[in-house]
Formats: C-alpha cells, sequence, structure tokens
C-alpha cells in the first residue's frame, strides 16, 4: 500500500481529488511543485479508478499517414518538416496512400492518423478530394489535421473555421487529434511554435470542430521552456472548454523529444514525466480518457504510466514519423501492448476513436 503524502496541504488536495472534488489552479500549481511521485501517483490512479473501476485497458490499432512534410512554420522541436523544394520534402500521392492504409487494414487496423506540414500550395479541395477518396476506397475512421492545419486551411483559402470543418466533415473526416497545442500559452507559441496558429485560435478550433459534432483528443508537449504556472494554465483551459463542449475524448500528455534546434534545453525525465501525467490527471477531472505515452517514455515507463492516472495504451502506431524523426523509436507491436498491458494486471481492449470496446 502506498502510503499517503506526508505534507498536509498536499494531502488534503489529494484527499479532495479523490473524493471526486475539483481542484482548482491554485492547488495543481502546488502539485507539480511537490516531488511526492508515489502520493500524486496514488491519487491519479484512485480516479482513474473511479472513473474506469472495470479492470480494463485499451489501445488502438492505427496508423500515422503524414501526408506531407512541408511546412510553412518552422517549430524549434521538429525535426520533420522541410521547406518547399528543399531536399527531402515529399506529398504523398493516392499509390503511396493506398499501400499504407492497405497494409494498416492486413495488420487489423481500423483508423489513420492523417497529419502534415502548413503547407504553402495546397488548397481546401486538395484535402477534400483526399479524403473522399480514402472514404470510398477504404474502411477506416479518418482522426486528422490538427487545430494548426485547420487554421491555417482558414486563412490561406480565406473561409472561417467553421466552413472549413463543415466541408472537411463532409468529405470524410472523423475526429481531430489533438496535436499542435504544445504549450497554450501566447508567450510561447512565437518561441516555439513560429507560424503555428495562436493558443485561442487553437481552443477555437476545438470549440468549432466540438459544436459541429466532430469529438477531439488533447495534448500537451511540456519540458521544455514553459513555466509550471503556463502549463496549469494549458490545463484550465482544456478543462474550461470541456466543461462547455464535452467534446474532448481523451488527454495525452508528453516531453519535448530531443531537438537540433533545442539542443540547449536540458531532457525531462520519467519522473517529471509520471509526475505531470498525475497531476493532469487529478485536475482534468471531465476528460474521461489518459494515454499512456510509451512512444516518447519507451515500454516500461509507459506501463508505469498505467498506475499514474493513464487508462489507455493509445496506438500500435504501425507508423511513426515525426517524434522519429527527433530521435525517439520506441516500438511496439499490437502483441507487445497486449502483453505489458495483462503484466500490469489489466485486461487488454482493442478500442475504436469514441473508446469503445470492439468485440473480441
Amino acid at each position: 500500500m502506498v502510503q499517503a503524502a506526508t505534507d498536509p496541504s498536499l494531502r488534503a488536495i489529494l484527499g479532495k481529488a479523490e473524493s471526486g472534488r475539483r481542484i482548482d489552479e491554485s492547488e495543481a500549481l502546488l502539485l507539480l511543485r511537490s516531488h511526492d511521485l508515489p502520493a500524486l501517483g496514488r491519487a491519479a490512479h484512485a480516479v482513474r479508478m473511479r472513473l474506469h473501476p472495470e479492470p480494463v485497458v485499451t489501445y488502438i490499432v492505427d496508423r500515422n499517414i503524414n501526408y506531407s512534410n512541408v511546412c510553412a512554420a518552422s517549430c524549434d522541436f521538429c525535426a520533420f518538416y522541410r521547406r518547399k523544394g528543399e531536399e527531402g520534402a515529399y506529398v504523398l500521392n493516392h499509390a503511396e496512400m493506398r499501400a499504407k492504409i492497405t497494409e494498416l487494414l492486413a495488420a487489423g487496423g481500423i483508423q489513420i492518423l492523417l497529419q502534415g506540414g502548413l503547407h504553402p500550395d495546397l488548397r481546401l479541395d486538395w484535402y477534400e478530394e483526399m479524403l473522399r477518396w480514402i472514404k470510398l476506397n477504404f474502411p477506416v475512421h479518418i482522426h486528422g489535421f490538427s487545430p494548426p492545419e485547420i487554421v491555417f486551411f482558414a486563412k490561406l483559402n480565406k473561409m472561417t473555421l467553421a466552413e472549413v470543418i463543415r466541408r472537411l466533415r463532409a468529405a470524410g473526416l472523423g475526429s481531430i487529434p489533438g496535436g499542435g497545442a504544445e504549450i497554450l500559452s501566447d508567450r510561447l507559441r512565437p518561441v516555439m511554435a513560429k507560424g503555428k496558429c495562436t493558443a485561442d485560435e487553437w481552443i477555437e478550433c476545438m470549440r468549432e470542430a466540438h459544436r459541429q459534432g466532430l469529438r477531439s483528443s488533447a495534448t500537451m508537449m511540456f519540458g521544455h521552456v514553459e513555466t509550471l504556472e503556463e502549463r496549469v494554465d494549458h490545463l484550465r483551459r482544456v478543462r474550461d472548454l470541456q466543461d462547455e463542449s464535452g467534446g474532448f475524448t481523451a488527454f495525452i500528455p508528453w516531453t519535448l523529444q530531443p531537438a537540433l534546434r533545442m539542443a540547449d534545453v536540458p531532457p525531462a525525465g520519467s519522473f517529471e514525466y509520471l509526475k505531470q501525467l498525475a497531476v493532469s490527471r487529478i485536475y482534468l477531472d471531465n476528460v474521461p480518457n489518459f494515454q499512456s505515452s510509451w512512444v516518447t517514455q519507451g515500454a516500461d515507463v509507459g506501463s508505469l504510466a498505467l498506475f499514474f492516472g493513464a487508462n489507455d495504451m493509445g496506438s500500435t502506431m504501425l507508423e511513426e514519423n515525426v517524434v522519429k524523426a527527433a530521435g525517439a523509436a520506441f516500438r511496439m507491436s499490437e502483441f507487445e501492448i497486449r502483453e505489458r498491458i495483462e503484466r500490469s494486471g489489466f485486461v487488454p481492449r482493442a478500442r475504436d476513436n469514441s473508446y469503445a470496446l470492439l468485440a473480441t
């Protein structure tokens, strides 16, 4: 049995969370400043088990397809993007996409995560045609286009966010990934994510998607030049929108991966990752699912995350390019994911994008 926190103020906050009461931003900040990782993990796991009392950990079989790496933004942490005309720049054609999706279906996959750079030449009808072609030819759910992409589409095509989302949804878009959030701080975004949408634009894109019936995930990339206060404010923005719309299915925090342009930033380790995961689970009391970021942390820490608030092992990621380009190369097959879940004492179950369990 993990011992309760020894600090009285910390113990009071964690007891409040375990009993189902909401903590505020000042309390979340105190938790992040704490180093009592066992106590944080115990409370986060209690919250997780209250929301998901069944002994199940879920995962999804899908594939990341990066339709292009050409990007008008210049994020300091990204080693994946290329400028238009630069060596290694590409846009996938139908034959290349067919091969990737066919391989996914052969492996029992049900979803593609479709994302790319902010391509300065591709207009909205190009994306609509791609979506329609995929839906016409393959029985897959399309989880695609993070808010920076959708905001960029709107500006490039001189359309409203509502119109862009409506057209993408009509063409076959099924849900929106929470990428591109990094830290939702307008102080940081010009430093970390030059050329991407603002924090308010990220939130407004998700608000409009939820308004139109599209569900989405939310993410946080931390461990770089943000403050703890900015991490808490990021969580507050997500919780506030979830209170309003209920459209977030999951939250996925992960740490900055090694980046050539940010080589002076010391990497955040597993302690910091597990602490942030636990505090996020405790604070985001209205987001039902939390994913383990084993892709950035490795299988061991990814399994440990199941006791720090995570109830989902995320994706098998038949293909992953963005994190890999930054130097992380952790891989697990569906068999290995299931084995890890079982070794942790849970029952592995495949799911769909809405977290509905699939027939075994």
